[in-house]
Formats: C-alpha cells, sequence, structure tokens
C-alpha cells in the first residue's frame, strides 16, 4: 500500500501556523487545532483530505495523552481523594450519563446513541480546568479539591467507556458476553499492573538510568508506553487502555516526573494531530441544519451537567458558594468527549449528524469555559449574597481577633513549617498571628488555643483585617510558589517598606522574591546544606559569631556561593529536562584551546552568561581570578551558569566561534 507523506506534511504546516496564532491570541492552543482543522480540512478549503495516515497520527495522540492520565494515577493519591473521587466523582458520572440519556430519549433519540452521546458529554476538560486553577491559585482551596476529584474520576471513567462502546457495537445476542470478557481483561491487567508490573518497571527503569543516556532513556520510555499499549491490543483490549496502564506502572517508580517531561513533546504534536483530525470531520452543512439540536446538547453541558454537580456536592453537604463554583468549573466538555465520539463514530454507534451537533457542542462549551470560570465569583456572589456578608462578618471578626497584637508576626500558611515558627515565637514571647486556606487544620489548630484563622492571603481586605499595617514583620510559609509571588506582590502593594521573609521550594524563585521587595529568601534545598557547613566549621573549632556572620553573609547573598553543582554520572539524565537549570561545571583548557593567553578580562563571559568561581594550575586554587590573570594550557576553569550557557562558553573557549 501506498503511504503519501503530504497530508502529514500538511497537518505540520497548519500545526505550527495554528500554535503560532493561538500564542499571539492568547488562547489555548487545542482550540486552535481544532479550528484549523475544520477550515483546511474537507469541510472547508480541503487542503487536507482524510486519510488513514493522518487518522493514525490522531490515534497515537490518544495513547500518548492516556498515557500521561496514568501518570498521575496512582494507589497512594487514590486513596488520599477517596471520598471526592468515589462519591461527588463517581456520582457526577453516573447521574450525569443517566440524565443526559433521559433528555436525549424523550426527544426520540435511540437509547444506543444516547449514550454515546451522554458518555462523551460527561466529561469535563483537565487541560482548562486545571490550567485555571492553577493560574488563580484555587488548586488547594475547598472548590479546587472538589473539582480536581471530579477530574480524576472522569478520567479513569474513560477506560470503561473506551472498553464498553466497542462492546455495546457487537450482536446483542453476547453483548454480556462480551462486556463480561472486557472487563476480565482489564481486572487481569490491573493483577499484573499491581503484582508482576510493580516489581518489574523500577528495576528495568533504574537499570536503563545508569547508563547515563538521556537518548536511550527516552526510547525505553516510548518502548514502555507503546509495547503495553500493543499487548493490550493483541489481548482485545484499546491502545488507550495499554497506555493507561503502562502511565500506571511508571507512576509508582522515581522516574515519573522524568517520564512526564520527556514524553511531553511527543503528547502534544500528537495530541495537536488529533484534534486537528477532530476538526477536519465538522461539516458545516450539517450544523446549519442541525443548530436545534447543537443548542440543546450546548444547554445539556452547560446547565445540566453544572446542576448535577451541584445538587450532589449540596448532599455532600459542601458549603454553598464551593458547590457552585465546583459546579461552575466542570460547566464544559472535555477532549476526552472527542475522543469517546472518535470510537462511537467508528463502530457506528450513532449517526453523522448526531456525532457533527456533539462536537459542535464540546467546541463551543469550552470557549465558553475560560469566560464561565473568570466570572465564577460574580455569579457566586449574585446567588449567594447572604455567603458572602457571612464572610464580611468573618473579615469583622478576623479584624476584631488582632485587634490588640501590635509589633507581631503574621505567618502566612500554618502547615508544618509555619507551625514551627509559631512555637519557637511562643516559647521566646513573641506575639504572631497565623493566617491558612486549609478548614479542618485552622479549627483543630484554634481548638488547641493557637493564634490562627481561615482567609486567603492574596486578598487586600483580609491581609488588613489580620493587622498587616501592625505586623512587625511577615514570614510567607507556602510551598506553591506562583500563590507565594502573588501574596508577596500584594503586600508590596499595600507596604513597601514591610518587612518579609519568604520560604521557596524552588530556587528560580530566589532571586524574584529578593528582586520584589523580600528581606529574606530562604531555601529549603540550600538551608540543609548551610546547616551541614555551620555544624562543620562549629566542629573545627570556629566560634558561634563567626560562623553566624559566614551564614548570614550567605544568606545575604541570595546563596551565590551554593549555586550550580557538578554533574555526576548519576546525574546525566537531567531530571529537570531544562538547559536553563543552572549547574558548576569545570573543564581543562588543552593547548590547542582558543582561550589560551587570554586574560580573563578578554573572556566573554558576559556575553555567554557565566561566571568563573575559580582556576585551578597545577596544586593551586586561584579564586575570583583577576581580570589581568592570563589562561596558560592544562589550567582548569570552574564556572557556573545555566546549563546551555556553560556549554556554549566551554564550546568558544576550546574552538572559539
Amino acid at each position: 500500500m501506498h503511504f503519501s507523506l503530504a497530508p502529514v506534511v500538511m497537518v505540520l504546516l497548519v500545526s505550527v501556523l495554528a500554535v503560532i496564532v493561538c500564542r499571539k491570541l492568547r488562547i489555548p492552543s487545542m482550540l486552535g487545532y481544532l479550528l484549523v482543522g475544520f477550515i483546511a480540512g474537507p469541510g472547508l478549503l480541503q487542503l487536507i483530505p482524510e486519510s488513514p495516515s493522518t487518522d493514525y497520527l490522531g490515534e497515537i495522540g490518544i495513547v500518548f495523552l492516556t498515557f500521561s492520565i496514568g501518570l498521575e494515577f496512582s494507589l497512594g493519591k487514590l486513596k488520599s481523594m477517596r471520598t471526592l473521587l468515589i462519591g461527588l466523582g463517581g456520582m457526577q458520572v453516573v447521574f450525569t450519563i443517566l440524565l443526559v440519556m433521559g433528555v436525549l430519549m424523550l426527544i426520540g433519540i435511540p437509547a444506543l446513541w444516547s449514550f454515546s452521546v451522554a458518555g462523551a458529554l460527561v466529561m469535563s476538560s483537565t487541560a482548562i480546568v486545571s490550567r485555571l486553577l492553577s493560574e488563580r491559585s484555587e488548586l488547594n482551596q475547598t472548590h479546587g479539591n472538589m473539582a480536581m476529584g471530579v477530574l480524576l474520576m472522569q478520567d479513569i471513567a474513560v477506560v470503561p467507556l473506551m472498553i464498553l462502546l466497542p462492546a455495546l457495537a457487537g450482536p446483542n445476542d453476547h453483548l454480556w458476553l462480551d462486556l463480561l470478557l472486557a472487563f476480565i481483561n482489564m481486572a487481569l491487567t490491573l493483577s499484573l499492573l499491581l503484582v508482576v508490573g510493580h516489581k518489574l518497571m523500577a528495576p528495568w527503569f533504574r537499570l536503563v538510568a545508569k547508563s547515563g543516556s538521556s537518548e536511550l532513556f527516552m526510547i525505553n520510555v516510548l518502548l514502555v508506553t507503546l509495547g503495553i499499549a500493543y499487548l493490550t491490543e493483541m489481548a482485545g483490549l484499546s491502545l488507550a487502555l495499554g497506555a493507561f496502564v503502562a502511565g500506571m506502572l511508571i507512576a509508582e517508580t522515581d522516574y515519573r516526573f522524568q517520564v512526564e517531561a520527556d514524553i511531553r513533546p511527543f503528547r502534544d504534536i500528537l495530541l495537536g494531530f488529533f484534534f486537528i483530525t477532530v476538526g477536519m470531520k465538522l461539516n458545516i452543512a450539517v450544523l446549519l441544519q442541525s443548530w436545534q439540536l447543537v443548542l440543546l446538547l450546548l444547554s445539556i453541558l452547560i446547565l445540566l451537567k453544572a446542576l448535577v454537580v451541584f445538587a450532589i456536592s449540596r448532599c455532600m453537604r459542601h458549603k454553598p458558594m464551593d458547590s457552585l463554583r465546583t459546579a461552575l468549573y466542570l460547566a464544559q466538555g472535555s477532549e476526552f468527549g472527542f475522543v469517546l465520539l472518535a470510537v462511537s463514530g467508528h463502530f457506528h454507534l450513532l449517526s453523522p449528524e448526531l456525532e457533527q451537533s456533539t462536537i459542535a457542542a464540546i467546541l463551543i462549551s469550552m470557549i465558553v469555559a475560560p469566560l464561565l470560570i473568570n466570572s465564577s465569583d460574580t455569579i457566586v456572589r449574585f446567588f449567594f449574597r447572604s455567603a458572602w456578608d457571612q464572610e464580611s462578618v468573618n473579615l469583622h471578626a478576623l479584624m476584631v481577633e488582632t485587634m490588640a497584637l501590635d509589633g507581631h508576626s503574621l505567618i502566612i500558611g500554618f502547615g508544618a513549617r509555619g507551625q514551627s515558627i509559631s512555637r519557637i515565637l511562643t516559647e521566646e514571647n513573641k506575639s504572631y498571628h497565623a493566617l491558612d486556606l486549609d478548614v479542618e487544620r485552622v479549627m483543630n489548630a484554634r481548638l488547641a488555643g493557637e493564634s490562627v484563622s481561615f482567609g486567603d492571603a492574596k486578598r487586600t481586605e483580609v491581609l488588613l483585617a489580620a493587622g498587616l499595617e501592625r505586623a512587625k514583620m511577615v514570614i510567607i510559609t507556602l510551598s506553591n510558589m506562583h500563590e507565594s509571588e502573588q501574596i508577596l506582590n500584594t503586600i508590596m502593594l499595600l507596604d513597601p517598606t514591610k518587612s518579609v521573609v519568604v520560604r521557596v521550594t524552588d530556587d528560580d524563585y530566589i532571586n524574584v522574591f529578593a528582586h520584589m521587595g523580600a528581606d529574606d529568601v530562604v531555601s529549603d534545598s540550600k538551608e540543609s546544606s548551610l546547616a551541614l557547613a555551620a555544624e562543620a566549621m562549629l566542629a573545627l573549632g570556629m566560634n558561634y559569631r563567626q560562623v553566624h556572620h559566614i551564614v548570614s553573609k550567605v544568606r545575604r547573598d541570595h546563596y551565590q556561593v551554593l549555586a550550580g553543582v557538578f554533574k555526576g554520572h548519576d546525574d546525566a539524565i537531567d531530571l529537570e529536562g531544562e538547559s536553563s537549570q543552572i549547574v558548576r561545571y569545570a573543564f581543562i583548557l588543552p593547548p590547542q584551546s582558543k582561550a589560551v593567553g587570554m586574560t580573563v578580562a578578554e573572556l566573554p563571559l558576559d556575553k555567554e552568561k557565566v561566571s568563573l568561581i575559580s582556576i585551578r594550575r597545577h596544586a593551586f586554587q586561584i579564586r575570583n581570578p583577576i581580570n589581568e590573570f592570563v589562561l596558560e594550557a592544562d589550567d582548569t576553569l570552574v564556572l557556573v551558569g545555566a546549563k546551555g550557557w556553560v556549554n556554549a562558553f566551554e564550546s568558544w573557549a576550546l574552538m572559539g566561534d
């Protein structure tokens, strides 16, 4: 069979154009792919013909998407979210499918078609919701946890739905037998995951990682992903189920984050192909003829789904405001809806007109979703004005509680570190007040007599009510750096001279927070090194005053002396996956090197954005060499900088431009 490369080349071209346009317009690339597929496909300009080659690229995209979800699915995560996952998430899937089927069957759509559409409409977009929750710093809030629990359950539900749909396409006489065999196959696969795969995957990846080859590691990831997908296909299950199993297997190893970083380019590119192929399926003539059906399906997606989520949340005794916010966040279709529609269309489980109308409804709902989510506060305030009044009462109570405090420390985040700080301050008879967004933690701490309140420190009114103006200093202990950045920005706008200490879990934020106005930035990773160095200096006979002076200087310089680490064999695979990672690197100048004979001033250190820490010549170490120092053959240069720039400087020093 002749394989034409033309459709693939055309898909690549329109993908590049779609991403460029979407970046400039600041809209999700996924929507751009869909729109380009529609414009360039058979439905309009006919630049890209439908062919097996383009469809297969889309199918591989589904495999990598399902694999990514498998990486997020672990037994530990399932256990910690079991109430939201099984309760709210499980009931949302079941009741939404039943209600959508009921509505569609009432207007005369056959039961099998109705089930196929209901399975597609029950899903919400993990990509859109999780991104907006992160941007709005709401992932750790109650409605954020609720939304993520439902999304995780929906992601899990995709797998049995993708097994169920092909089974429904078979002869009705063997339907239940086919379903039973399908679920037995899935049960056996999960058994292999828990028993065999869990024991084999970690040693196998460890063996590959020890080679120190990032290329081999990437090949191994592709082998495991596509290999297990192929095995499950041979067993009569779907490629997607195999990819899901592969993701779960790797999620139980120490290499999950490295795999996720390596697989992302393949997933995003191939998913782009998939969305383009979906957009190609849109038929403008069918849409114009079926606009009433599109509006009905869109209403089901936004209104009916939101009502189901809200009702279940209230039955589970969640607060009205959190329930409504969760409902608004989940009131849209999903990229997995396209996956399920593609499966249903392949097995002729619904008519082309109904498939086109459902695709259009999901598309429109995903376009509307960001607008709906960003308006959620206004909508919640409109429906639950009394709840906002109660929040005003809470702010007043917070203000009264902190009124007597003056010169206190305001602690943002009352987790393990916040509580440790409060205990030390209490021991020294220093006053403090803490803010936290974990309701249960705040209630338990208040029962124990701690000075802590529930409050979102990103909001100006909460900070003012907590006595920011009277506080001597603010200590931000959060692990979410994006949220800490927002809080620090709010504090600097209210009181630019306020003394603020910020904890960082990501060293890239050290200079960011310092430039924003933080007096001290405390790094989780660097402080352990400082503590060990301090103990070593004390053991070597230095007094406490000297050690304190040295440690304080390192902190004031924002840990510059600790920047970068030498890479070893075990570090050959870059866990960050970024050329911007700060490293400390050393190399020797052979006699023929361009840099031999040059002075330090002549080196393009500024151009290459690296720092020359020291030069080793024979048995001597010259630290911070002067500009007039002349380099000689066999000198060892010790550099600190971003890995990409360090590599560029080494190439220049050895070979020139």
